[in-house]
């Protein structure tokens, strides 16, 4: 009952947030300090994992709550998914692996997939004067 254009534009997203994660800690590997690529590389897969674990928990507390019954379950994991997130990258930020601001640079990738998807809209309606997809 999913739908495919919605399928194709999350696929789209999560392959955009991939190759951010990718370019970012290619470049910082390069030029940056351990610390630096290690964060990039920590927030940009929380990203990858968050995305993922949001899309799944959305849809199932969507479909619960359509079907009327109270999505309590899918909204703990709901608050777990930044639980889970928080708790790693203190940890990780304790023992001195990452650097915070890298990571929380590396988990900004999903803006960075938001933009790529308005550019690629954009282009498809004003220079093909396509209809948005």
């Amino acid at each position: 009952m999913s739908d495919p254009a919605n399928n194709a534009l999350n696929l789209r997203i999560f392959r955009s947030m991939l190759i951010a994660t990718g370019l970012a800690v290619l470049v910082s590997a390069v030029i940056g300090p351990w610390r630096v690529t290690t964060g990039l590389l920590v927030g940009g897969l929380l990203a990858l994992f968050s995305h993922r674990w949001l899309k799944s928990s959305a849809a199932a507390a969507i479909e619960l709550s359509v079907m009327g019954a109270t999505p309590r379950l899918r909204l703990a994991q709901f608050l777990l998914r930044y639980v889970v997130i928080a708790a790693l990258v203190f940890s990780l930020y304790q023992l001195n692996l990452i650097s915070l601001t890298a990571t929380l640079a590396g988990m900004a990738t999903f803006v960075v997939a938001i933009f790529v998807e308005a550019l690629r809209e954009f282009y498809f309606a004003i220079i093909q004067r396509e209809e948005i997809s």
